[in-house]
């Protein structure tokens, strides 16, 4: 009975020391084998692997490419103007002994912390040689590059590769920002106020030439009509002066009934005037000349 318990066990020890011997790496990830702390396999192709159980681990990093986000970084361009940026970046791991060997006992993620201390670097010595146009311009893309090749240089050193750098978002710091916008409203409102003095300007001018043009209107009537007026009066003159020469005692007699006509005009008008007067030769006699 105790030789059935020996043997049982002993097929349980030989499977765990067999499966304790075996470690598996899925498509995702890849592996370095340790013994000791030293490395003595790397295995980045998918499959089952095969170590010393007890003596050797297995460590497992990504494969996969993987994302970085750097922090908000504060840089002056060649024209002075400060901006602050922030930037993304695209990364692998190449060489997982390399890695292993530049970060220690950490993971992905004490890599990624260095790598973001590189490309802050390069973004800084980029974006400084250029200027703060050429960030929202074309030649960003160029930029982008730029950037992206002198963090590789240094990213390999880790066994990474950075594969894509992108620049996220490029603005004034806080305080300048206020300062931009106030700045860009006064310019506003002095355009606005040109604009309005412009206005007024142009409407006074057509105020002026519409006052003109009614003086000139006004001034062209009025001399037409004293000019017609004229023709009026001495059409009316020639007529008067044809009928005296017709019959100077007619008009004579015309003339003093206007002269009555004018003189007694109202209900209750009173002329105090000599019985004598020639003003009443026209109504002493029965006759005309008389």
């Amino acid at each position: 009975m105790s030789r059935s318990y020996i043997v049982i066990g002993a097929i349980v020890a030989i499977a765990f020391l067999a499966l304790s011997s075996i470690y598996i790496v899925d498509e995702r990830k890849q592996a370095i084998v340790l013994q000791f702390g030293q490395v003595k396999e790397v295995k980045q192709d998918p499959g089952l692997g095969f170590k010393i159980p007890f003596i050797q681990n297995v460590v497992y990093y990504e494969a996969r490419i993987l994302p970085l986000e750097t922090a908000p970084l504060e840089v002056t361009p060649e024209d002075g103007r400060r901006l602050v940026v922030e930037a993304f970046a695209r990364w692998r791991i190449l060489d997982p002994v390399k890695f292993r060997l530049a970060v220690g006992g950490g993971a992905e993620q004490a890599g990624a912390d260095r790598l973001g201390r590189i490309l802050n670097t390069a973004l800084r010595g980029v974006v400084g040689n250029v200027r703060s146009n050429d960030i929202l311009s074309t030649n960003r893309a160029a930029m982008m590059v730029r950037i992206r090749d002198a963090a590789r240089i240094d990213a390999l050193n880790l066994g990474v590769d950075i594969i894509d750098v992108r620049i996220k978002k490029a603005d004034l710091p806080e305080q300048n920002l206020n300062a931009t916008f106030a700045r860009m409203q006064a310019e506003r409102e002095r355009e606005a106020a040109d604009e309005r003095a412009r206005g007024k300007e142009a409407a006074q001018i057509v105020r002026a030439t519409a006052d003109r043009q009614a003086v000139e209107l006004v001034s062209e009537a009025t001399k037409n009509a004293e000019i017609i007026r004229g023709e009026a009066d001495a059409t009316r003159n020639a007529i008067f002066a044809e009928a005296f020469g017709r019959d100077p005692e007619f008009f004579a007699f015309y003339r003093s009934l206007t002269a009555y006509e004018n003189a007694l005009k109202g209900e209750n008008s009173t002329l105090v005037i000599s019985p004598d007067s020639e003003f009443f030769d026209y109504l002493k006699t029965d006759t005309v000349g008389q």
